[in-house]
């Protein structure tokens, strides 16, 4: 789990709890199911116009890696190269052939074959950046739907907002009900300023600084396979991919 993430979610609904009670304003002031539809519905209505499917289901897909994102070990895996940098040396490429057969992970698993077939080192690069950028692109669509979330809620939240107030201006002649109803009427901009800012943009971030680790991570990878098809001493090839390792 993503502790980072887990403790900013609580500090942030802390900080809009609290802040209303410190305020004086109590819990119930904060809950209106009419601003909720609006905004919540809203958000979600111009999102779903925007993305498409595929996208928008993706992007759900990969809404749990915010709080446990995919585990990246750089330094796991330059071992495992330079080990299969080894295998290829003493045994050959076709060696390789039952580590490409045990292999979890779809694009170690994919070069790892390439290497077996005897694919040349550039057509390596060639065939696994398509499938690197192509995955990179796609997951980066499926972060912009929190991104696109975070655009629309505050919108959103004004036009709550807006349609309070003109309920509030058919009351006019009742003074009672105006300092509740103007209450009521920001509570939509609270809660669209406050989903975009604590929790859809911060999301979309953290979805992107996921996704580029995990992109460098297969570059990587990908960077170890062409040179153990180059035929590199697997002292160099160590040597090489830990300019990777930043921790």
């Amino acid at each position: 789990m993503d502790i980072l993430s887990l403790v900013g979610v609580t500090l942030g609904l802390i900080a809009v709890l609290g802040g209303s009670i410190a305020k004086g304003s109590g819990l119930g002031a904060l809950w209106n199911a009419a601003a909720f539809v609006i905004v919540v519905l809203g958000t979600l209505g111009a999102t779903l116009v925007q993305a498409r499917m595929a996208v928008f289901l993706h992007g759900m897909r990969i809404l749990p890696w915010a709080f446990k994102p995919p585990r990246i070990d750089n330094r796991a895996m330059v071992e495992r190269i330079v080990e299969w940098s080894n295998v290829a040396r003493k045994e050959g490429l076709l060696g390789l052939e039952t580590l490409a057969d045990e292999e979890s992970d779809p694009f170690a698993r994919k070069g790892l074959q390439l290497l077996v077939d005897g694919s040349e080192p550039q057509a390596i690069r060639q065939i696994m950046e398509a499938d690197l950028d192509t995955r990179e692109h796609f997951d980066m669509q499926g972060a912009k739907v929190f991104e696109s979330m975070g655009i629309y809620a505050p919108t959103l939240g004004i036009v709550g907002a807006v349609m309070g107030l003109m309920a509030v201006m058919q009351n006019l002649a009742d003074p009672s009900k105006l300092g509740a109803g103007i209450a009521a009427a920001f509570v939509a901009t609270i809660y669209g300023i406050a989903s975009a800012n604590l929790l859809f943009l911060p999301v979309a971030n953290k979805l992107k600084s996921i996704i580029q680790n995990r992109s460098q991570h297969q570059q990587m990878l990908m960077e170890g396979l062409i040179a153990i098809a180059e035929g590199e001493n697997p002292r160099n090839i160590e040597s090489k991919l830990s300019g990777f390792i930043h921790e």
